[in-house]
């Protein structure tokens, strides 16, 4: 009883954290994207709720603010001057190609750190930024391992499926350069506007050309819809994903007609303790509501990246953070490394296919 009596309760220690650290989110919580912004935001607050119940930073709790953008890039850039005005310590986990675009100069202009973006496009990497930090790896990773197992088992005649925006540029960007490599290019592309589903002209394209494949550049909704008809439409070929269209999502959208379409993952497999960081996360999201998928492990493995940083400088924001950041060298957070200097923020190169099954399983 004793015992018991003097362990600290979460609510005990909420009230001896002295201040707060504040991180700001600007993300998708509503609309055609929601789930992917809901998801990394879940789980980056699981690991910002367990810091906070054993003291935080030096005291202070990490508190993660999060705006609504609907993914529209002019809705994601008024969040971000609010959030920078607000007195974020950095802003951290945006979601999306365009919305990340439209902030990121933002951020710049008011040397504020950008940390772990949801998203691999080369136009948020390159030319290289002082403020913005990638936990994750990027679309040219995704897609040049995706092109390299479909011309390792000989198909040739690959379509691309892409929104016609930032990030769907970004990842058609990214499979031509692959298939350049192959001597090849796509035999065909087509695209669906954002935050839309209507993919009857795309379908029609695509299903046309015959291909053997179609790499699909997209968030889940329009992806969902595009397999579904393209499937109607007779096309009996393979898709392939890269990790953006939301793994979990897509596999609700589409039920039994998920299986055999194919993702790439750039986070360790969230499913069991394969890995130390992926047991920290199960046991952290036990007892809770937090959804076990890869989106919720993603928003897990870039809060501990940034709680790191934040730890070895006492908790500070702007210029001592982004220093901060940048002596995670080779940094393992359990099995998943980042690998951050002062002339390198793209902190891991981590790629590996899955494949859905009927019941909605994700498959390695």
């Amino acid at each position: 009883m004793l015992a018991a009596a003097t362990l600290a309760t979460p609510a005990l220690v909420a009230q001896e954290l002295r201040g707060r650290i504040v991180l700001g989110q600007s993300a998708a919580l509503t609309g055609a994207a929601a789930q992917l912004g809901l998801q990394f935001q879940a789980g980056a607050r699981l690991y910002f709720a367990r810091l906070n119940t054993r003291g935080g930073i030096n005291g202070r709790a990490v508190e993660l603010k999060s705006l609504d953008d609907g993914y529209e890039p002019d809705r994601c850039a008024r969040n971000t001057r609010q959030l920078i005005e607000e007195g974020a310590a950095a802003l951290f986990g945006f979601i999306g190609t365009p919305t990340s675009l439209a902030a990121l100069p933002i951020a710049t202009a008011a040397r504020m750190p950008f940390i772990a973006p949801f998203t691999g496009a080369q136009a948020l990497r390159e030319p290289f930024n002082r403020y913005a930090f990638h936990v994750r790896a990027s679309y040219f990773d995704e897609t040049a391992r995706i092109v390299n197992q479909l011309t390792s088992v000989g198909m040739k005649n690959i379509a691309v499926f892409h929104p016609n925006d930032s990030y769907g540029q970004a990842g058609l960007a990214g499979v031509v350069r692959a298939l350049e490599q192959q001597k090849s290019k796509p035999v065909v592309t087509a695209t669906v506007e954002r935050n839309s589903v209507d993919v009857a002209a795309a379908v029609k394209t695509i299903v046309a050309a015959r291909p053997e494949a179609v790499v699909q550049i997209s968030a889940y909704k329009s992806c969902a819809a595009f397999v579904r008809e393209a499937r109607k439409a007779g096309f009996g070929g393979q898709f392939y994903n890269v990790s953006f269209v939301g793994t979990a999502a897509l596999a609700q959208e589409l039920g039994a007609e998920a299986r055999g379409v194919v993702i790439s993952q750039v986070m360790p497999f969230p499913f069991s303790g394969t890995t130390p960081i992926a047991g920290e996360f199960l046991a952290a999201a036990a007892g809770s509501n937090v959804d076990i998928n890869y989106s919720s492990m993603e928003g897990f493995v870039a809060a501990k990246s940034v709680v790191e940083a934040l730890r070895r400088n006492g908790g500070a924001g702007g210029e001592a953070l982004v220093a901060s950041l940048e002596g995670l060298r080779d940094f393992n957070l359990g099995g998943f490394y980042v690998d951050f200097s002062p002339t390198k923020h793209a902190g891991s190169n981590f790629v590996e296919l899955t494949i859905l099954g009927a019941d909605g399983r994700v498959r390695r």
